[in-house]
């Protein structure tokens, strides 16, 4: 179990018979890579250190979990490298994508407090690497780092907010819409004339018909479409915005150049 020690005042953890949990764990973390995490916000000097000296890394192949629906929740994760799919299968075995995980991101860290499972997939897109927090060292460093717990109120506030936007979206706003935000999200894209950008990690239309509460058919004919205008380039497990400002239109409902000269 983790424990302050008297004199240095450092997190230590005992692993005992709990090693084979995470067979993959490696040495401690540099501190400047928890730096730019939103959790991490107004930590810094010694106090960033001590938190990196209570995680470990673990690295993960593409299509492999950092842990499954259902599984006991052990750790809480940040993604350093890389991006994470959050994906569950429902009651009647329908797999929905809940979110994409980026570098800087928290994932996992709701059942620690919750005393549930973990109530999703965590699937690496990518070969990915993330630091992990055991349930018991999450619980000191939240006693002894008060900041910690707004930040993650605040992060966990956010996704819910993101969760309330999306179950209105799907409720009330035309698919087009839907899809033309979940790619605009996922490819960071700017949306200045001649701006151009892409999806930087392998995605299917299945993956956004997941997304975005529709149909592979659905997602396929509106991105033919799109091609056929200009708008993107959309290739196997790959997808590439050529006119940002053109996605941005159909995702505010606005008519487009292109149409308004019909």
């Amino acid at each position: 179990m983790w424990r302050m020690l008297p004199r240095s005042g450092a997190l230590c953890l005992c692993f005992g018979t709990k090693r084979e949990a995470f067979p993959e764990m490696a040495r401690p973390i540099d501190e400047g890579l928890l730096a730019g995490s939103r959790l991490f916000a107004r930590l810094e000097g010694r106090d960033l250190r001590r938190v990196a000296e209570a995680a470990h890394i673990v690295s993960r192949a593409a299509g492999a979990a950092f842990f499954g629906q259902g599984d006991s929740a052990r750790a809480f994760y940040l993604l350093i490298e890389g991006r994470v799919r959050i994906a569950q299968v429902t009651p009647e075995g329908h797999q929905v994508t809940l979110r994409y995980i980026a570098p800087g991101q928290i994932f996992g860290a709701v059942p620690l407090f919750s005393g549930g499972p973990y109530p999703a997939t965590a699937l690496a897109v990518l070969k990915s690497r993330a630091a992990w927090w055991s349930r018991e060292a999450t619980r000191l460093l939240a006693e002894t780092y008060p900041p910690m717990v707004v930040n993650a109120l605040a992060i966990v506030g956010h996704r819910v907010q993101e969760m309330q936007d999306r179950y209105r979206e799907l409720a009330t706003e035309r698919v087009e819409r839907r899809v033309a935000r979940a790619i605009l999200h996922l490819a960071g894209a700017r949306t200045e004339i001649g701006a151009r950008t892409e999806i930087d990690f392998p995605i299917s239309r299945q993956d956004i018909a997941e997304l975005t509460g529709t149909t592979l058919h659905t997602v396929s004919r509106i991105l033919s479409a799109w091609e056929q205008q200009g708008i993107l380039e959309s290739r196997r497990m790959h997808i590439r915005v050529l006119r940002p400002e053109g996605v941005r239109a159909i995702a505010d409902d606005l008519k487009r150049e292109d149409e308004t000269r019909m």
